[in-house]
């Protein structure tokens, strides 16, 4: 009869184990992602000026190939480049038989959105804005449950086109594109 309670502790163990097994602290690319010059992605909107060309300057979205369509030129790869690098793009185009000397800025209008899920009030797709931390997007969704885990959350994260997951502190700054889960807490 006293032989089924170790098997039970040992089951016990087994599973105290396997669930803290699945603990993925964040890549050291996380944090080296953030000092970087911000990547264009589908789903951006960007501000396009041709200066003395107003029917050039308007906004024009970042489509699921990673192009904008930009007027006389046609399709100009976006995704994986910086801001700076599309302006360099577009104003060689215009240079290429439009324009003589186009002088193009591109800004950032509206970055790709965010995602919360799990343990908040209200999962779903949000708005980024430039600095907004884990804590922020999960009171934008409506606060932590009563039963989420309020230390620490999941992000994944597409860094060089490889899509990663890692554990991170609620305070750590999110980045466009960002999905964030809370987890539930054990106890």
């Amino acid at each position: 009869m006293k032989r089924p309670l170790p098997v039970f502790h040992a089951l016990a163990a087994a599973l105290l184990v396997a669930g803290c097994s699945s603990y993925r602290p964040a890549p050291a690319a996380f944090h080296e992602v953030l000092d970087q010059p911000y990547i264009l992605g589908a789903g951006d909107r960007v501000r396009v000026t041709v200066f003395e060309q107003e029917g050039l300057t308007n906004t024009y979205a970042v489509d699921q190939s990673g192009y904008i369509a930009f007027p006389l030129v046609g399709s100009v790869p976006a995704r994986g480049h910086t801001a700076q690098q599309v302006e360099a793009a577009l104003a060689a185009k215009l240079r290429e038989g439009f324009l003589r000397d186009p002088d193009v800025s591109v800004e950032v209008d509206r970055y790709r959105p965010i995602f919360v899920m799990g343990e908040v009030g209200a999962a779903g797709q949000y708005s980024y804005v430039p600095g907004l931390t884990a804590h922020q997007a999960v009171a934008i969704a409506g606060g932590f449950t009563p039963r989420a885990n309020q230390a620490n959350v999941d992000i994944t994260r597409t860094i060089n086109g490889k899509v990663m997951t890692g554990r991170v502190l609620t305070s750590d700054p999110l980045l466009p594109g960002d999905t964030v889960f809370v987890r539930e807490r054990l106890f």
